[in-house]
Protein backbone atom coordinates (compact mmCIF):
# COMPACT_ATOMS: atom_id res chain seq x y z
CA UNK A 1 0.00 0.00 0.00
CA UNK A 2 1.82 3.19 -1.09
CA UNK A 3 1.44 6.69 -3.45
CA UNK A 4 -1.68 6.83 -3.98
CA UNK A 5 -3.71 4.72 -1.79
CA UNK A 6 -1.45 6.37 1.18
CA UNK A 7 -2.77 9.60 -0.04
CA UNK A 8 -6.65 8.16 0.72
CA UNK A 9 -5.39 7.44 4.05
CA UNK A 10 -6.75 9.43 6.79
CA UNK A 11 -4.48 10.73 9.64
CA UNK A 12 -6.65 8.63 12.40
CA UNK A 13 -5.89 5.28 9.94
CA UNK A 14 -2.60 6.43 8.94
CA UNK A 15 -1.79 6.46 13.04
CA UNK A 16 -2.94 3.63 14.09
CA UNK A 17 -1.32 1.34 11.33
CA UNK A 18 1.94 3.06 12.70
CA UNK A 19 1.13 2.35 16.04
CA UNK A 20 0.74 -1.22 14.90
CA UNK A 21 3.80 -1.29 12.83
CA UNK A 22 5.89 0.29 15.97
CA UNK A 23 4.70 -2.64 18.12
CA UNK A 24 5.47 -5.04 15.53
CA UNK A 25 8.81 -4.13 15.23
CA UNK A 26 9.31 -4.03 18.98
CA UNK A 27 8.11 -7.26 19.57
CA UNK A 28 10.36 -8.74 17.35
CA UNK A 29 10.73 -12.34 15.84
CA UNK A 30 10.14 -10.86 12.63
CA UNK A 31 13.28 -11.78 10.18
CA UNK A 32 15.28 -9.15 8.37
CA UNK A 33 13.25 -8.47 5.44
CA UNK A 34 10.02 -8.60 7.47
CA UNK A 35 11.80 -5.83 9.53
CA UNK A 36 12.95 -3.84 6.62
CA UNK A 37 9.40 -4.11 5.15
CA UNK A 38 7.86 -2.93 8.43
CA UNK A 39 10.58 0.09 8.50
CA UNK A 40 9.76 1.00 5.23
CA UNK A 41 5.90 1.49 5.58
CA UNK A 42 6.30 3.01 9.22
CA UNK A 43 7.85 5.88 7.23
CA UNK A 44 5.60 6.13 4.50
CA UNK A 45 2.95 6.44 7.22
CA UNK A 46 4.84 8.91 9.25
CA UNK A 47 4.93 11.09 6.11
CA UNK A 48 1.35 10.42 5.97
CA UNK A 49 0.71 11.80 8.93
CA UNK A 50 3.22 14.52 8.63
CA UNK A 51 1.31 16.04 6.07
CA UNK A 52 -1.70 16.01 7.54
CA UNK A 53 -0.64 17.69 10.56
CA UNK A 54 1.20 19.83 8.51
CA UNK A 55 -2.09 20.89 6.60
CA UNK A 56 -4.32 21.19 10.08
CA UNK A 57 -1.23 23.47 10.90
CA UNK A 58 -1.40 25.71 7.66
CA UNK A 59 -5.95 26.05 8.56
CA UNK A 60 -5.27 27.20 11.55
CA UNK A 61 -2.78 29.40 10.79
CA UNK A 62 -5.03 30.74 8.17
CA UNK A 63 -8.10 30.79 10.33
CA UNK A 64 -6.26 32.82 13.09
CA UNK A 65 -4.40 35.20 10.76
CA UNK A 66 -8.16 35.31 9.25
CA UNK A 67 -9.86 36.39 13.13
CA UNK A 68 -6.18 38.89 13.97
CA UNK A 69 -7.84 40.40 10.37
CA UNK A 70 -11.03 41.27 11.30
CA UNK A 71 -10.56 42.24 14.73
CA UNK A 72 -8.34 44.32 13.76
CA UNK A 73 -11.23 45.92 10.78
CA UNK A 74 -13.46 46.20 13.76
CA UNK A 75 -11.30 47.88 16.29
CA UNK A 76 -10.30 50.50 14.18
CA UNK A 77 -13.96 50.79 12.36
CA UNK A 78 -14.78 51.93 16.34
Amino acid sequence: MTGRVDEALGYEQARDELIEVVRRLEAGGTTLEESLALWERGEELAKVCRRWLEGARARLDAALAEEAEDAGAEGSAG
